[in-house]
């Protein structure tokens, strides 16, 4: 029963982050990267508010901003929130940036080697061990994204290297998570790092943008959307999923935000892949699970 409400929970999650996409590109044709992203976070922040004032009265907790009364460890939380929240606002900023350029489909997949990203990273900040499969995964992705991006006049669109520069800010925001997490509540940390993000693409909106009301009135459903489902109801979901699954099936689960990516993009907006650029999704797709299987499984050591 837990491990069928665990799947069910993440899978819902990989299709909110997947279709989110879709929000991200129609907000991309009235509002600039800045004030897309600044009003998705105000929304965020707003609703994750009462989602950890909730959790606290089903823990029977008192209510409360902290959720502690320890001083070293609110600083904690806090610190955190602003380290995750700055490497947020940097990921977002590329991703929406190139979904004015690109697909859906193509930056769905794009996004996702942050499962492929994320080992090498660690092993070069943190010394973790990378083991041969995911070695492999990187190679399996590489010649991917050659079929993706790379046209047949060996020309990059820009769009595509905006959502790969965003795939590695992903990728460091991860590691940032995993660094601070340790001891901290995830929802408040959450609600702290997308409160970071509203400040931050707010002061930079105004200096670098042009906002307006009418604009956001044009791109309030997306807003909406991306937001309250995608930031919100998504990012709890994650957390209370990943409580009854294991953390393979959990990554494995979570990558299928790049399918449900290509397959919105297809239904909703009629955008269809090349041969070429189908056959590098799959071959990104495979190296998101290989990255994520023990080698064991192959009867490989660690």
């Amino acid at each position: 029963m837990y491990n069928f409400r665990g799947v069910f929970m993440l899978t819902l999650c990989s299709l909110i982050w997947g279709t989110a996409f879709i929000a991200q590109s129609v907000g991309a044709e009235y509002l600039e990267p800045l004030s897309f992203n600044c009003a998705r976070s105000i929304l965020a922040t707003i609703f994750l508010f009462p989602c950890f004032l909730f959790f606290d009265k089903l823990a029977g907790k008192k209510p409360s901003l902290w959720g502690t009364e320890d001083p070293s460890a609110r600083k904690k939380l806090l610190r955190g929130g602003i380290i995750c929240g700055l490497a947020l606002t940097i990921a977002s900023l590329f991703q929406q940036l190139g979904m004015a350029y690109t697909t859906v489909g193509k930056a769905g997949f794009i996004t996702s080697l942050y499962i492929v990203i994320v080992p090498i990273l660690g092993s070069l900040a943190f010394k973790s061990k990378v083991n041969i499969l995911q070695w492999v995964s990187v190679l399996i992705a590489t010649v991917g994204m050659y079929f993706i991006c790379i046209n047949e006049a060996f020309t990059i669109n820009k769009g595509d290297m905006y959502i790969l520069i965003c795939a590695f800010c992903f990728s460091i925001h991860i590691l940032c998570i995993e660094s601070v997490i340790q001891g901290l509540d995830g929802v408040r940390l959450s609600f702290i790092q997308f409160a970071v993000c509203s400040l931050v693409n707010g002061i930079l909106m105004f200096i670098f943008e042009d906002p307006s009301w009418e604009n956001l009135s044009l791109a309030w459903e997306a807003v909406a959307y991306a937001g309250i489902m995608s930031s919100g109801v998504a990012y709890t979901l994650q957390i209370v999923g990943q409580k009854h699954v294991s953390s393979v099936l959990a990554s494995m689960l979570m990558s299928l935000e790049s399918v449900f990516a290509m397959l919105s993009g297809w239904l909703l907006l009629g955008q269809v892949l090349t041969s070429r650029e189908f056959i590098g999704c799959l071959l990104v797709f495979a190296a998101i699970i290989l990255a994520q299987l023990p080698p064991k499984i192959l009867g490989l050591k660690e």
